[in-house]
């Protein structure tokens, strides 16, 4: 009697680049892996990526739960796939101009992925597994800041600073969308709630320098917190940041 032989589930690596190795044993598979990173996206965007998993995702496809594991084994590389698929699909800005201009750009076309996505900045790694869509990513990003005189080593520390503040800036503002959304009150309506107590408990006298600043950037913003200026100002920063290397 011959011995049978499962075929080995795929590592991420070659799911990611789609070279796992196809069984020709069993049923014809009804989706492709393409499909069920697609739905898991849209899935996240409208609830969360906590919403995503193998049973709902499956009913989403109208297939059975253990049916997925074909395609993905777990919701560790699901969410790589997800995440990789997310930057094959970026729009890649020029990367002409001064360098301010090129870090710009890159910050900016990030910051909108995350800002379309909410799911993807706090699901996003410091290094990502080096997919297709990453790969392209990296290199595209690179050129931002090819010819400034930094090492390669240089290079990679200057862009995993612009992007970790920018995964941060996103992250912040996801969640003060999601407290308006818990509140269901906006920034105007809340302080119009909330304005007469705290009149009263924030004494000018104990906190003279929080109500005077407090008080001057809520007028300034129309709000406590705007995330479009918070972005923008640590934007700025973080390039002063990086001018003491790259100007040096």
């Amino acid at each position: 009697m011959s011995a049978t032989t499962e075929t080995p589930k795929p590592n991420l690596l070659e799911l990611l680049w789609r070279a796992a190795p196809e069984s020709g044993r069993g049923p014809r598979k009804g989706l492709t892996v393409d499909e069920v990173v697609t739905a898991a996206i849209a899935l996240a965007d409208a609830e969360g990526l906590e919403a995503v998993t193998v049973r709902r995702l499956a009913q989403e496809l109208g297939k059975a739960p253990m049916t997925l594991y074909t395609y993905v084994p777990g919701k560790t590389e699901l969410v790589a796939l997800m995440l990789d698929a997310l930057f094959v699909g970026m729009e890649r800005s020029p990367t002409t101009g001064a360098w301010r201009e090129r870090l710009t750009a890159v910050a900016r076309g990030n910051y909108g992925l995350y800002r379309e996505h909410p799911w993807a900045a706090a699901a996003s790694p410091s290094r990502p597994p080096l997919g297709p869509g990453q790969c392209a990513k990296y290199e595209h990003e690179l050129q931002a800041l090819e010819g400034l005189g930094l090492s390669d080593v240089e290079m990679d520390d200057a862009l995993a600073y612009l992007l970790a503040f920018v995964r941060t800036a996103a992250q912040d503002a996801a969640q003060s969308e999601a407290e308006r959304a818990t509140s269901g009150m906006d920034d105007q309506e809340w302080w119009e709630a909330n304005g007469p107590l705290l009149a009263k408990v924030l004494d000018p006298e104990r906190y003279p320098t929080a109500v005077r600043v407090g008080q001057a950037a809520g007028e300034a913003h129309d709000a406590a917190y705007n995330a479009e200026h918070a972005f923008a100002f640590g934007l700025a920063r973080t390039l002063d940041g990086l001018a003491a290397l790259i100007e040096r």
